[in-house]
């Protein structure tokens, strides 16, 4: 889960970072999806997490879901879970704990909002780098070298403009792919869907700040 957590933080802010020289025609394709982002009413989607170590050897394959409304989401992989409030990030392993962090706190990894946002140029430096059969593959590297990866190549499909994959390379040579089987942007999603609440997990849960 933590890896997928790694994973969704690059996938999906609107500020601009003048700085970056960015490619205007990965620009007008990031938007795109972007837009769709901004006005959805929620968004629902459902992954398939593949993790390949830097020896090219399969390290396990994961069917994750998400529930993401503006700043909030909600991750979800068996029993374990993600849930951001859009200030507070709760972590649940499953069993008996439950790790609380700020966002703040985890801005060195990517979010859900970060890579489904479309708009990247305050923490990445992105290039179109291929446009051949049915996707546009755009390659993207953080400005910030502190991150926990070192570059993240993201697909939208060239008809619907949906992004259907991202492939992340962390600093140890691994690679988290992530596959987006299905998404929608009209999910009826309250807020109080993404309240943390201790009480729906087990009694002897241990919360740690």
């Amino acid at each position: 889960m933590k890896s997928f957590y790694l994973a969704a933080l690059i996938i999906f802010s609107n500020t601009f970072f003048l700085h970056a020289q960015n490619d205007p025609a990965a620009k007008k394709i990031i938007e795109t999806f972007g837009n769709k982002v901004k006005n959805a009413k929620g968004i629902t989607a459902s992954f398939i997490l593949n993790s390949v170590t830097s020896k090219g050897r399969s390290a396990g394959s994961k069917s994750l879901t998400l529930s993401m409304h503006g700043e909030k989401y909600i991750l979800k992989q068996g029993k374990t879970e993600i849930i951001c409030d859009g200030k507070n990030v709760y972590n649940f392993d499953g069993n008996k704990t439950i790790t609380k962090s700020s966002v703040e706190e985890n801005n060195q990894s990517l979010s859900p909002q970060k890579l489904l946002a479309g708009s990247y140029e305050k923490d990445f430096s992105y290039k179109l780098i291929s446009s051949k059969g049915a996707y546009n593959e755009i390659e993207m590297k953080p400005l910030d070298k502190r991150k926990n990866f070192v570059q993240v190549n993201i697909f939208f499909d060239k008809t619907s403009g949906n992004l259907t994959k991202a492939s992340i390379l962390d600093k140890s040579n691994n690679i988290t792919e992530l596959k987006i089987n299905n998404i929608s942007f009209t999910a009826p999603l309250l807020d109080n869907l993404f309240f943390f609440n201790k009480s729906k997990y087990p009694k002897d849960v241990e919360l740690l700040d």
